[in-house]
């Protein structure tokens, strides 16, 4: 009788666990880059409305109410005041207003901090205001 050549199963089970222990590992150590890249991507989404409120400023005396929203840069507010001046695309490169990087709905708050005309803020990986590290509030204005 020939004697075929296979892997016990006790040797399966170690290759999984040695597997598994690498991959924990692994995600161990992407997790903080992780953060660090969406914490990155708030600041720069947040810069990007900035530039696009402070053109709409620009071309209409004011920035959007806050009835109207950041929703006022992707399309021609219907509320009043109705802008006189709206590009066609709109003041951002999207056909919706982005959401943060956590999935939450980035604040616009106008008027903005120590007299500014408006502010956007992205309250960090916890969804709250203030915190520390990845949990600190991203605005316009810090």
């Amino acid at each position: 009788m020939k004697r075929r050549s296979a892997f016990t199963l006790m040797e399966v089970l170690v290759a999984l666990a040695i597997v598994a222990i690498l991959a924990g590992a692994a995600g161990l150590a992407v997790l903080p880059n992780l953060q660090k890249g969406k914490y990155r991507g708030a600041q720069f989404q947040v810069e990007q409305f900035k530039s696009a409120l402070e053109q709409y400023l620009l071309d209409n005396g004011a920035p959007p109410t806050r009835q109207q929203g950041l929703a006022a840069l992707v399309s021609a507010p219907t509320l009043p005041p109705v802008p006189a001046s709206f590009p066609a695309g709109g003041y951002l490169d999207k056909l919706e207003v982005p959401l943060d990087p956590w999935g939450r709905e980035y604040a616009y708050l106008v008027p903005g901090p120590a007299g500014k005309p408006f502010d956007v803020v992205c309250y960090g990986a916890d969804g709250e205001e203030g915190g520390e590290g990845w949990d600190a509030d991203v605005s316009c204005w810090k």
